[in-house]
This record gives C-alpha cells, structure tokens and sequence, in this order.
C-alpha cells in the first residue's frame, strides 16, 4: 500500500471517526429525548424530523461505502407515509414501520462505539507511528521529564529506549501503510453488516417496488392512450372529416362550378398535407423514427441538437438495448432536457450515454441554479415510474445553486452491432 493511501485513509479515518461518534451521539440522544416527551406532546412533533435526520445520516454513509470502496449498502426504504399531510406521531409510527428505519436506528449506537473506533484506527497507528519515531529523534528529552514516558508498553527514560520506541514506530509505520486502507474499508464493511436489509427483506421490497411500478406503468399507458386518442380525435380526424366534406361539395359543383371546384380542391389538398403533418407528429411522439432508423445514442444526439440550451453529448453504445427500454431513456432524456431548459435557467448541459457492466447509464449535467426535487412535480417523478417498470432508478443531485446532476440506470444487454438495426 502507498503512503499516500495511508495517509489519506487515517485523513478519512479521523473525519469519519469524530462524525460517527458527534453525529450518531446526537442523535441517539435527541430520539430519546423526543420520545421521552412523547407523553407531553412535544415528543411527537420532534420524532419525524428526527428520524428524516437519521436516514440523511445513514444515506451518508451508504454514498461514502460506495464512492470510496465500492462498499454497496441497498437501503430498501418504503414509500413515504400513505397520507403526505399526516405529522405528529401518526407520522412517526408510520415511519417506524419500515424495517430500514428500523436497521438505522439499531446502526446509531454501533456507530457511536465499535464504528468509531474502527474508523479511528488507522488515524491512531499514524500517530503513534509518527510518536515512536519522534522520541527516537529526541522528543523523549521533553516528555519524559525526569519520569518515564510509555510508549506503548515500553518505558522511555533514555536515548537507549527511545531508539527502540523508534523501532517499534518504524514497526507500527509499515503496519499502517499495510493496513489503514483495510481497516478504513472494516469500518463500511460493519456498518453494511447492520444497516443492510436480509436477502428475504430485499426480495420483500422488490417485490413491493416492482407491484407499484407495475402500476404506475399500467396508469400511464392508460393516459397516453387516451392521449393518442384525444390528438387523433381534435386533430387529423377532424382535418380528414373537414376534408371529405370538401371533396363532396366539390363532386356537387364541379359541372355547375368548375372555379369553385378548384378552389376546394386546393383547400382539401391543404387539409391533407397539414393532416399527414399531424398525424407524423403524433408517430414521432409514440416512436421516434431516429430512434427505430439509427437507434437510441444518434437520437441522444438528435435531442442535443434540438435543445435550445448548448448541449455536450458524449455517446458511447456499442449496441443497441431492446426496443422498449431504448423508448424508455428516450424519453427520459427528453424529459430531462426539456426540464433543464425550462426550470434551471443553465447555460450549458453535459450528457453523457454509455452501457457498462450490464447496465445502461445515462447522466445529464447542467450548470443551472438547482433546487430540482422529483417530488415537486418537475417531470423527473414521471421518469421515476417510467423507469421503475424496467427495473432502472434515478439518482437526482440538485443543491440551491447547482449544479444538478441526474442520472439514471436501466439494467439491460446490447445487441450486437453485426446484428443491430442501426
């Protein structure tokens, strides 16, 4: 292991460390405060937001597991509470219902005590290291003071032990630069070993999810057909029924009135050619023919092209996903793009297409003012559920002044490109 690995894992050892113990400690000590004054009424009131707390706390470490050793801890949270409006201790119980709120209380006094010592220990064999070598060096002259100093179990009251203080610092030092970053990694691994749901639980709630999705997508190809239909309808159908009515004034005059014939004739020609419009316009929003002709990454393209807002789009598809899923990104994109150039007020957007690892990822970056929540009807809860049917999420990073980064991901294969379309 290098220095430079050891020294940053006993950096993020020691943030991590006072973190865990500040953090979790004030928790722990507000939820029990709060439930204490439960009977008095205030305690309900504290307990939601408390609990928000927690989980912000929990999914904290979740993110930092994974940015810093692909440590993956699967949350499995339910849905919020069934009446958005409910506070107080209805709230709360509602809360406490989900096993992970649940599994993240339980972590807060384990996170409080054997995480933060794991998590100090590599800071700790730094220091104590540097301490070894340091007395070797003369610093046992000061510390000492006439009585002797221990390192460690060694005392030090002369040059003779503080040489061999710096032998066991040189000891302690390759330790360190073995071990910091496993020990580091210990830390996330025991906070996966309780904050993580069982196989059962995860099944449990993927089931859940998958139900609700199924739902939601059962609810939206209902609106879009009837959006199909209300278009056809008020659109090309009335264009086309205008149109016959035409083309029989027009077999009434064309013996009486030859001029007028004509003159309906040109209208009826009209008529069809604003229909035919129409009717590729609708075509195009149930499936785009860049999409079915070149496939999903040239229609990436195609969209940053039409943005208004500048667009980098870097595409990287060596394949083609199936139909349905390269549908669904479309229009996520679409929606996402759309979003940034109505609410974000950016000058420039950052795309980014690529499928790795078996899965299809797609991440759109702007340099807006932020704030985007999927929660506050943007759009981004319709690309939720549109991707929920595909077993795909959205991640949304948003804060008050930018930048947002969306990113979604749709476990999928690509064809090949021998055996492509595109």
């Amino acid at each position: 292991m290098s220095v430079k690995k050891a020294v940053v894992a006993a950096a993020r050892g020691l943030a991590l460390g006072v973190f865990s113990l500040v953090g979790s400690t004030f928790l722990l000590v507000f939820l029990v405060l709060a439930a204490a004054l439960v009977p008095l009424g205030v305690g309900a009131f504290l307990l939601p937001p408390l609990l928000t707390a927690v989980r912000s706390h929990a999914d904290l470490r979740r993110r930092l597991a994974e940015r810093w050793y692909g440590v993956r801890i699967p949350a499995a949270y339910g849905p919020g509470p069934a009446l958005p409006t409910a506070t107080g201790l209805p709230r709360a119980l509602h809360l406490l219902q989900d096993p992970a709120v649940r599994r993240d209380l339980r972590w807060l006094p384990v996170d409080m005590t054997a995480g933060y010592f794991v998590a100090m220990l590599p800071a700790a064999l730094l220091a104590k290291a540097v301490e070894g070598l340091a007395l070797a060096a003369g610093l046992w002259q000061v510390v000492a003071d006439g009585a002797d100093y221990w390192y460690w179990f060694l005392p030090v009251s002369g040059q003779g032990d503080a040489i061999v203080a710096g032998v066991l610092g040189l000891i302690v030092l390759h330790l360190a630069f073995r071990l910091n970053d496993r020990l580091l990694k210990a830390h996330f691994t025991l906070t996966r070993a309780v904050l993580a749901p069982s196989g059962r639980a995860v099944l449990e709630h993927r089931v859940e999810e998958l139900a609700r999705t199924r739902h939601d997508a059962v609810d939206t190809s209902a609106a879009e057909l009837r959006r199909i239909e209300r278009d056809l309808h008020d659109g090309a159908q009335a264009r086309l029924v205008s149109m016959g009515m035409s083309l029989g004034t027009v077999e009434a005059l064309l013996d009486r009135d030859p001029e007028q014939a004509r003159q309906l004739l040109a209208q009826a020609r009209a008529e069809s050619v604003e229909a035919l419009a129409e009717l590729r316009d609708l075509v195009r929003g149930i499936h785009p023919p860049v999409l079915a002709e070149r496939g999903l990454g040239d229609a990436a393209r195609a969209l940053a092209l039409r943005t208004p807002v500048p667009v980098e789009a870097d595409v990287d598809l060596p394949g083609r996903p199936e139909p349905a899923v390269e549908s669904a990104v479309y229009f996520a994109l679409s929606e996402m793009l759309t979003n940034v150039v109505k609410h974000a007020e950016a000058q420039r957007i950052w795309l980014e297409l690529g499928h790795r690892d078996g899965m299809l990822r797609l991440t759109v970056t702007d340099d807006g003012r932020g704030g985007a929540d999927p929660a506050a009807g943007t759009g981004l809860a319709g690309v939720e559920r549109r991707l929920g049917a595909f077993d795909g999420v959205l991640a949304v990073s948003s804060p008050t002044g930018g930048p947002t980064v969306v990113t979604l991901e749709i476990p999928c294969a690509l064809s090949s490109p021998k055996t492509s379309s595109c």
